[in-house]
């Protein structure tokens, strides 16, 4: 089993009060991952090609897993989604949808552009510290995953 505790998580989530809530609730659960934000789908699009103030892979590495929610302005998380796809290097990055929307057309959408899982954002913030708990053993403890490009 493989650690990937030292790996880059990528937040992609345009509320600033829930980024910093998720931020939170992983140090809670003792998650020691570092978290990259980014508050639209261009931004992580920018990030995930290294453009723009992104260029640094040292200061922003590749993520192993990507947290992602759909309602986003300026490129939507199904955008990115679809975007991802299309790059050989980085289709096989999981994705997180972490997404308030519980819409069964979202839902499918989400997963028909290759999201590994769709979670809803709880009300709680003791529920969001068990899904970051949860996120943690299955994809960075248990699961084997794809090393970012260049790892």
């Amino acid at each position: 089993m493989k650690n990937y505790s030292g790996f880059t998580i990528l937040l992609v989530e345009d509320d600033a009060d829930d980024a910093l809530l998720i931020q939170r609730a992983f140090r809670k659960a003792k998650i020691a991952n570092p978290i990259q934000t980014v508050s639209d789908g261009d931004e992580a699009v920018a990030y995930l090609n290294g453009a723009e103030r992104y260029g640094d892979r040292r200061q922003f590495p590749l993520p192993v897993l990507i947290l992602l929610d759909l309602k986003l302005p300026r490129r939507s998380g199904f955008e990115v989604l679809a975007w991802l796809q299309s790059q050989p290097g980085l289709k096989r990055t999981p994705v997180v949808v972490l997404t308030s929307s519980k819409e069964t057309m979202d839902v499918n959408r989400a997963y028909e552009l290759g999201a590994n899982s769709y979670l809803l954002k709880p009300v709680t913030f003791e529920a969001l510290q068990e899904i970051m708990k949860a996120i943690n053993l299955y994809w960075l403890v248990f699961s084997e995953m794809p090393m970012p490009p260049g790892e």
